[in-house]
């Protein structure tokens, strides 16, 4: 059984940083894509980036592009998104999830498994 544990979310100015993590168990962690999406409040969810299974490619919305870094430790099955000079605007839910075999990293549909979530609030 698959299971995304986030954490590492919580409240900051803007202009700070996080990060957060995912620990992924249940799975061969290698052979996953992972991703980092986000749902801001009454909207949809959103994704924010993703690292590639084989090579460790990283893929980013503009957004969010030379702010926010993901990156993963294959031996501690953990995912990690940093996140600098965050932005009243990048308030959500922040979720980790794996993708087996798409490549469409921005696609919500195209992940197989989700964690519960983690609350991300900047403030202005």
């Amino acid at each position: 059984q698959v299971q995304l544990v986030e954490s590492g979310g919580g409240l900051v100015q803007a202009g700070g940083s996080l990060r957060l993590s995912c620990v992924a168990s249940g799975l061969p962690f290698s052979w996953y894509a992972m991703g980092w999406f986000r749902q801001p409040p009454g909207k949809e969810r959103e994704f924010v980036a993703a690292i590639s299974r084989s090579t460790g490619t990283t893929y980013y919305t503009d957004s969010v592009k030379g702010r926010f870094t993901i990156s993963r430790d294959i031996a501690k099955r953990t995912v990690y998104l940093q996140m600098n000079s965050l932005k009243p605007e990048d308030t959500a839910v922040y979720y980790c999830a794996v993708q087996r075999y798409s490549n469409s990293w921005s696609e919500v549909s195209q992940y197989d498994s989700w964690g519960q979530g983690t609350q991300v609030t900047v403030s202005s």
